[in-house]
């Protein structure tokens, strides 16, 4: 527990905390803090999700060398580098802070446009290079995002011949089905995914190279419907921040359940998807199951109305 709460007054300083290896109310509100800045769901609880983010946002930019390796590396630290690489020109995709592929590609032509060797590694001459450049850092829009609004733009205004996945960890296959069934219709491909982990339904999304990914998880203790889509701490996602939007406007209704809202969150789903995602959490389940038909028709009517969103 001291490792935890020096680690939350490292990220959040001044955090008032209990005395060392003591979980009090000062500990736990700040823990609920930092879960509320990184987009965490607030629990007061240190599970393993908001550990790793915990030791994730210990990492700054120089602490460490960087470069791709399976498991990738994750942390503050990754999301500088991306960060700047993007500010640069130099496009990394989601600013998120996972060392990917996408994060090679562009620490690669940067280290060739500097003249340095390419291999891929944030060592000590490529993090001077980054820091020597740094007047520029906050002059120019981050070219993931540039290019992630010229992708909604330049997509087929219908979701005819599109690819979406749907996926399900328990308890709504029903509505994915009956979702798969409507908008197979209208000349969507639809791939249904139930794994009951979400870091392996997000891996499957990314190898079907889906155009976007509707999550729905159930929440039997809530009649309410909230959506969320990814925001990280330096970036976030346009396309799923529509999406959850006419979500919420549509779903709540369908189901005669309260409007949980929309959310930016930082959840494995959100995050790791590389498509515009959303994340759809209802319940009771006895609304659910007897709403179903109007589910699926409502989230239909969602998907096709981003579909055909203008994002200029």
């Amino acid at each position: 527990m001291a490792d935890v709460q020096h680690r939350l007054t490292a990220v959040i300083p001044g955090a008032p905390v209990d005395v060392d290896g003591e979980f009090g109310p000062a500990t736990r509100a700040a823990l609920e803090a930092f879960q509320r800045l990184r987009g965490l769901r607030v629990d007061g609880i240190c599970g393993p999700q908001t550990w790793n983010t915990l030791v994730e946002a210990g990492f700054r930019l120089g602490d460490r060398f960087l470069y791709r390796r399976t498991p990738m590396l994750r942390g503050d630290d990754v999301a500088e580098l991306q960060q700047r690489l993007c500010s640069l020109g130099f496009d990394t995709g989601r600013v998120d802070g996972i060392f990917g592929d996408a994060t090679v590609g562009a620490l690669g032509e940067f280290q060739r446009n500097a003249g340095l060797p390419v291999d891929g590694i944030v060592g000590g001459a490529t993090l001077h290079e980054l820091l020597r450049l740094e007047p520029r850092y906050d002059q120019l829009q981050l070219v993931s995002a540039v290019r992630a609004r010229a992708a909604l733009r330049d997509a087929p205004p219908t979701l005819r011949g599109r690819h979406l996945a749907v996926g399900e960890s328990g308890g709504l296959g029903s509505v994915t089905g009956a979702l798969r069934r409507r908008l197979t219709l209208n000349g969507t491909r639809v791939t249904e995914l139930h794994h009951p982990d979400d870091t392996v339904q997000a891996k499957e999304a990314n190898e079907l190279e889906v155009d976007v990914f509707v999550g729905l998880r159930l929440n039997p203790d809530v009649s309410a419907c909230r959506t969320s889509f990814w925001s990280g701490t330096h970036d976030d996602s346009p396309g799923g921040r529509r999406l959850a939007e006419l979500v919420q406007s549509t779903v709540p209704e369908a189901l005669g359940v309260a409007d949980g809202g929309v959310h930016g969150m930082a959840l494995p789903i959100l995050r790791e998807t590389r498509m515009p995602a959303v994340l759809i959490e209802v319940g009771p389940a006895s609304a659910v199951v007897e709403h179903a038909p109007a589910l699926a028709a409502a989230l239909s009517h969602a998907l096709g109305r981003w579909a055909d969103a203008s994002w200029e």
